[in-house]
């Protein structure tokens, strides 16, 4: 019996200790991690100089507060800006106060405006969190059921459909911000066109309103890029990073840029931890590893591999519908729901996900080796054919 509040569909196993992309439990059994914490473990386990640093820092100071300079806080913000080209940062712990955070600087930018309820345009299949005005944002009802009445102020929209959003546009003037990730990871890795986020940046031009990426799951070298939208060659006002940016140490932050920028003043908005010393040395770390041992030009490579594998193992599997996704972030979508693969696939010692009830969803630490990336395909294409065979 566990006194723990019952809010997970936990797998019976129980992890002791980590190396790199391999896991161990209590009775010894070793897993390949093919899903990072969901995303979260860009640097694997146990990395040498990650944990030295959290050591060093943990050795002089954890927390101090916000209502003072946090050296290690400016640092963070300044390297985030250089790689991203945004101007400042609020830190938090989560993608959901991430988010929650972005949520709020769009209405305040919106009644600076004049604007009396200002909207924020979202799209179907969205998962933005699972607070009350994320998962309001969030376009997943199972997400949403019980929690009713739901935070409003947020108008939905099918994904990759800039003509809904030109629709939104002639019929909804009280609409201040577009919010989408640039690849949905809950929804089932399914990514925005380059030309989609491209009219999506002109669009918030013409129209005056703030362009929100959420890049909680696809940020951080994920894609082979720091942050996904540089693949689409454009600049958001507002951005939102958790998940891998302190590979475990719980951080999240909310950047701005131009017109978003200087939105918020003291008092507008706040965090007891977000930002304390020892998170954001996990993020500095992070960010010093991934760029010095060339981890982003190894997710591209890495993931193409991966792929090719897949689609070369599945070819002409009857039930495999797409194999798709950018870097270490892939998704296979079946034909049939399969929650069940991943028992199976733990029953063979690799770990990986299932998202959108048919999409197994595969996010590897960026330490992952080739070799590795070619027996995570080796245990996978067989679990797959036979799945599928039942």
């Amino acid at each position: 019996m566990t006194h723990v509040m019952n809010t997970y569909a936990r797998l019976p196993v129980s992890f002791s200790r980590g190396e790199g992309a391999w896991l161990w439990d209590n009775e010894g059994n070793r897993y390949l991690d093919g899903l990072s914490g969901i995303a979260v473990n860009t640097l694997g386990h146990a990395h040498p100089r990650y944990t030295a640093a959290l050591t060093a820092q943990i050795g002089k100071l954890i927390h101090c507060s916000n209502v003072y300079r946090v050296e290690g806080q400016e640092l963070l913000a300044d390297r985030l800006c250089n790689l991203s080209a945004m101007q400042e940062v609020f830190f938090c712990n989560s993608g959901c106060e991430a988010n929650e955070a972005a949520i709020k600087l769009a209405r305040m930018y919106g009644h600076k405006k004049g604007i009396e309820n200002p909207s924020i345009i979202v799209m179907e299949k969205a998962f933005h969190g699972r607070t009350l005005a994320t998962l309001s944002a969030t376009g997943n009802r199972k997400v949403q059921a019980g929690f009713e009445p739901l935070v409003t102020g947020f108008v939905r929209v099918p994904y990759n459909d800039l003509e809904a959003i030109r629709q939104v546009a002639q019929h909804n003037s009280s609409v201040v911000a577009i919010l989408v990730e640039p690849i949905q990871g809950e929804g089932g890795i399914r990514q925005g066109d380059i030309s989609y986020m491209q009219e999506l940046r002109r669009i918030c031009d013409g129209q005056d309103w703030l362009l929100m990426l959420d890049e909680v799951q696809c940020g951080i070298g994920r894609t082979g890029k720091w942050f996904a939208y540089q693949h689409a060659g454009i600049l958001p006002d507002v951005m939102t990073l958790a998940k891998g940016l302190g590979s475990g140490v719980p951080i999240g932050a909310c950047l701005a840029s131009g017109k978003a920028s200087g939105t918020f003043g003291p008092g507008n908005h706040g965090s007891t931890f977000g930002g304390n010393p020892l998170a954001c040395t996990a993020g500095l770390e992070t960010l010093n590893i991934l760029e010095e041992d060339g981890l982003l030009p190894h997710a591209e490579k890495l993931g193409g591999l991966i792929c090719r594998n897949l689609e070369s193992g599945l070819q002409g599997v009857k039930g495999v519908v797409e194999i798709r996704g950018q870097g270490l972030m892939i998704g296979i979508e079946l034909a049939k729901p399969c929650g069940d693969i991943v028992k199976q696939a733990l029953a063979r010692g690799l770990l990986i996900n299932v998202t959108a009830d048919n999409v197994i969803r595969l996010l590897p630490p960026l330490v992952m080796t080739e070799a590795e990336g070619e027996q995570l395909v080796n245990i996978l294409c067989p679990l797959i054919k036979e799945f599928l065979q039942t």
